[in-house]
């Protein structure tokens, strides 16, 4: 097996099992905690950069970390205003699915970053329409985050 094929289905797995999780404990807490996101992060970060070389190709190490960057800044401003619906898990989230959808390219990011928020603005109808939940009820948002990754890399 070529050892950047190797390097990418690590870096899958990963994501997968952390996601998984991760979504676990944010719809049954509303937490993302630290000790999983932050090394995750670098982890993933570590796994991207590793790929690079062994791929040969740098490009992608340079757009992940622009991603995670770009989509931790936009998380970041969306919970400075407004820090009752954007929790700061979901900030750091964001950084994590930033490098994994920046890893595949611009289209991917953009389409799982857009996919989140459709997807948790139809649980959040689907949960006022049947009454389970009202305007003030708290949705946890990384199970969104997650599967619009997996999405966007699907899509895009």
């Amino acid at each position: 097996m070529d050892v950047a094929v190797f390097i990418a289905a690590l870096a899958y797995g990963a994501f997968l099992v952390v996601g998984a999780v991760l979504i676990r404990i944010d719809v049954q807490e509303h937490r993302l905690p630290n000790r999983i996101v932050v090394p995750s992060i670098v982890v993933l970060t570590l796994l991207v950069a590793a790929h690079a070389v062994a791929s040969g190709r740098a490009a992608p190490l340079g757009e992940a970390v622009a991603g995670g960057l770009v989509l931790g800044a936009f998380y970041l401003a969306l919970r400075v205003a407004h820090p009752e619906g954007m929790g700061g898990g979901d900030v750091k989230l964001a950084i994590l699915v930033g490098v994994f959808l920046g890893w595949h390219g611009w289209a991917a990011l953009a389409v799982g970053a857009a996919a989140a928020f459709v997807f948790g603005a139809a649980w959040a109808l689907v949960l006022l329409l049947t009454h389970r939940a009202a305007r003030d009820t708290r949705i946890a948002f990384g199970p969104w985050m997650v599967l619009g990754a997996w999405a966007g890399l699907l899509v895009a």
